[in-house]
């Protein structure tokens, strides 16, 4: 598993800087004031650095971006990274400037001189979470990574703040790791083996093999895995941190481990992404695993249905009909419209046997949702108004672009089947609506509900303000701050 970078903190050593071997960082204000450490860089540097911050580079820059200044004469470092940000900066900025030192430093060990700004724990945080680097199979033989260390002026406190950060950037790390893998890795089995490992962090993990997914009837998520050598199964994350008898929220993902799209089959062109369609567990997966190493003090219960998409002699065809968990048939018109079928049964389940508070799914579910956002927001979609506005308050807190769509009885007739009580789809027409439409047909009335396509957001071709291209992470930040806002007591 790829984990985070280790950060200490420690006070600030003036004496210290001259022999720091790697590169050296400094966080300055618009203003180009210069605190006592920075002086002393100053210093050593023969001026160098006022001469950068009065310079008309240093103008242009904004708050969050870094300039390096290389091999400074009389220090030891091999550069000095020049970081423009404010004493009280936005928690976005601190982040992006953490961000921006990640990607100078490459290997190298890194001396940040943070002084008394009051978001360092936000600046580590984003020093994480751009450290990140998919390389579990290239054979070459990886670098050693030089340490990072912050001086700032209150380092215990600091340190504390930056506690449950490191649990968030663990927790986005797994979520990457589970959705860069490629499929003949991250088998079913293999997904099911990762998440059962976190009871070691404290998770209660239950794993549904299929002979008891059919004795609970979850016929439509079985009838995704038909076609292929893979057993489905459905994992069960639970974490109690909260009050004994309270109603838990839950979080249900797809897992679709590979999509051909099954007898309905994709086109050849890009298909090796869809390795990544397993993205809505993912995401849930690492929430989880943010939860119970930061002890929070909430009941969240995570679900994850884990499938594959194959074709094959036994894989379930266009035209058949299917009866869910919940007792509805469902004509399934494209196979390539599985994830549905998995969050039905599961979303089903997930209300029988836990009562939840609520519940938020998450699925890489539509094209058609990339086509409506592009990469820069997930697709929101909801029966409760207030419950959608906490989330989208919460994603936009901590810079996780999301956009609320609308549903309505009106797009119902686009699922209507001649033989069944619905068809799985419902056209091209408001493709993403009418998914969200069709899962809000398993989930119960009373029972405030979420779903998030997060087809574009899960997995992009170039890199973010806070991670390389690939894998994201999206949703484990601002899922586990809505956690925090309304579901811890």
């Amino acid at each position: 598993m790829t984990t985070p970078p280790i950060i200490e903190f420690q006070p600030t050593e003036i004496d210290a800087i001259a022999a720091t071997e790697g590169r050296v960082a400094l966080l300055i204000g618009a203003e180009g004031k210069l605190d006592q450490a920075a002086r002393r860089v100053n210093k050593l540097s023969r001026g160098a650095l006022v001469r950068f911050v009065e310079s008309e580079a240093f103008a242009k820059m904004k708050s969050g971006q870094a300039k390096t200044l290389a091999f400074p004469a009389g220090m030891a470092a091999e550069a000095i990274d020049v970081v423009r940000l404010e004493r009280r900066p936005s928690q976005d900025d601190a982040r992006k400037a953490g961000a921006a030192l990640s990607k100078l430093r490459g290997d190298a060990a890194l001396l940040l001189l943070a002084g008394s700004n009051s978001k360092v724990h936000e600046v580590a945080l984003g020093l994480a979470l751009r450290d990140y680097n998919f390389n579990a199979h290239k054979t070459a033989e990886a670098s050693a990574r030089g340490t990072i260390t912050v001086m700032c002026s209150k380092p215990e406190e600091t340190a504390a703040a930056a506690a449950p950060m490191a649990a968030l950037a663990e927790g986005v790390f797994f979520t990457r790791d589970l959705t860069n893998e490629p499929a003949n890795i991250l088998t079913t089995e293999d997904f099911a083996a990762r998440l059962a490992a976190m009871q070691e962090i404290g998770l209660d993990v239950e794993i549904l093999e299929e002979d008891a997914l059919e004795k609970l009837g979850m016929r439509l998520l079985l009838s995704v895995g038909h076609g292929s050598a893979s057993p489905s199964k459905v994992v069960v994350m639970r974490w109690n941190g909260g009050e004994k008898d309270a109603a838990p929220l839950a979080l249900v993902g797809k897992g679709v481990v590979f999509d051909t799209g099954g007898i309905s089959l994709k086109p050849a062109g890009g298909m090796e992404d869809m390795t990544m369609d397993m993205g809505g567990a993912g995401v849930v997966s690492g929430v989880m695993r943010a939860l119970a190493l930061r002890k929070a003090p909430a009941n969240v219960v995570g679900l994850v249905g884990l499938v594959e998409n194959m074709p094959s002699d036994r894989a379930t065809r266009p035209g058949d009909v299917v009866t869910s968990m919940k007792g509805d048939t469902v004509e399934i018109i494209n196979t390539d419209a599985e994830g549905r079928l998995v969050l039905a049964d599961v979303l089903w389940y997930a209300q029988q046997e836990y009562k939840p508070a609520a519940i938020v799914n998450l699925a890489t579910l539509t094209g058609a949702m990339i086509i409506a956002l592009g990469h820069e927001n997930a697709g929101v979609f909801s029966n409760d108004d207030s419950f959608a506005a906490d989330f989208l308050k919460s994603a936009a807190a901590e810079g996780e672009g999301a956009w609320q769509l609308p549903l309505s009885p009106a797009y119902d007739k686009l699922l209507d089947s001649r033989i069944a009580d619905m068809k799985n789809i419902g056209g091209r027409p408001a493709g993403s609506i009418t998914a969200g439409q069709f899962l809000q047909r398993f989930v119960q009335d009373g029972t405030p509900w979420i779903h998030l396509d997060i087809a574009g957001v899960a997995s992009v071709k170039s890199e973010t303000a806070l991670a390389p291209k690939g894998a994201t992470g999206w949703g484990v930040l601002a899922l586990d701050r809505l956690v925090r806002d309304r579901f811890e007591g």
